[in-house]
């Protein structure tokens, strides 16, 4: 998906700021050096003139412009030299009245010969990480934090046959296998099991990999995500704004939705949790949910038709262990 129009357009904005701002700064040294050393603005002048009368002959007179040519270099080449020996000897580096960007290799335009700068591709990545309600979190929470450690490797869970150790290596693999394949595989991923488990933490470590190789990652629990539909439904905020979020949501390569199951269960929620899922499915975009409700209590609470999309589409994978929030705890 990329970024949007809107980050598209806001992007580009800095940009403009950012060359008026240097600008002005430049200005302000002209301003007061030309004051300081009247010598630097005769020189500025007798460049301007070298350039216009140069400019002038190229377009009246192309032949002897060309045989000019050399003779204004050299010109132009002194005046610039005996500008840097000026600046020089009174304590400004010789390159002190040239243009000022904050990125050389662009010149704050964000572009090299039509190609993304590398300012420009460090823009679009803040601008994703910022649209994905993920900002702070994933510095701590990733693929280089995440610690099976605090999952038990001694005991077997009955209905897995294999340790929580066991099974946390097994799905963070599967994560990774997940993000390796994203962009030519579709797939969706529904994490369950009790709370502090680590479901959150896994959809982060997904979530950064992603980001960082400029995929737009979306993360709500499922009560922002009601609570942004609602508003929708009844005009609440400005309907254009909310139309563009919802937009964003549905179109974001990936979707995560937290804790589903936390919100209000009635014929709202579940018709608009049909129509996302649906509607990402259809578009080939993936989503991952976690839950802290078990397979049956998926059942109990979904209608049959949310139901059988999260069966049909999801992979489920049952995350098992002690809070590793108390485990935590206990150790401090």
């Amino acid at each position: 998906m990329g970024i949007s129009s809107t980050q598209y357009k806001d992007i580009m904005y800095q940009y403009d700021q950012t060359r008026m701002k240097n600008q002005r700064k430049l200005d302000e040294r002209y301003e007061t050096l030309y004051k300081k050393y009247p010598e630097l603005k005769e020189i500025h002048d007798h460049l301007v003139e070298l350039s216009i009368r140069q400019a002038r002959m190229e377009v009246l007179n192309p032949e002897s412009a060309k045989t000019n040519n050399k003779d204004y270099l050299k010109a132009q080449s002194d005046l610039l030299a005996k500008k840097a020996e000026i600046l020089r000897e009174n304590g400004y580096p010789a390159d002190y009245l040239n243009s000022i960007f904050t990125c050389k290799d662009c010149k704050d335009t964000g572009f090299i010969d039509n190609t993304p700068c590398h300012c420009f591709q460090k823009a679009k990545l803040d601008a994703l990480y910022e649209n994905s309600n993920l900002s702070d979190i994933l510095e701590q929470e990733n693929f280089n934090t995440f610690c099976v450690d605090y999952y038990d490797d001694t005991t077997c869970n009955e209905n897995l046959s294999i340790t929580p150790r066991e099974n946390i290596i097994k799905i963070q693999e599967m994560c990774k296998q997940f993000i390796a394949h994203f962009d030519t595989d579709y797939n969706n991923l529904l994490f369950y099991g009790p709370t502090g488990v680590g479901k959150t933490f896994l959809t982060h470590c997904i979530a950064k990999a992603l980001l960082d190789t400029g995929h737009t990652v979306v993360y709500l629990t499922s009560l922002q995500l009601f609570d942004i539909l609602e508003k929708n439904k009844f005009h609440r905020d400005d309907p254009y704004t909310t139309n563009e979020q919802i937009a964003y949501i549905l179109n974001s390569d990936l979707l995560i939705i937290d804790d589903l199951g936390t919100e209000l269960t009635n014929s709202f929620t579940g018709s608009q949790l049909y129509y996302f899922i649906e509607e990402r499915h259809v578009n080939k975009r993936s989503t991952i949910i976690s839950t802290n409700l078990s397979f049956a209590d998926l059942r109990d609470r979904y209608s049959e038709r949310i139901f059988s999309r999260f069966t049909g589409y999801y992979d489920f994978k049952q995350i098992i262990g002690t809070d590793i929030r108390i485990l935590k705890a206990l150790k401090r």
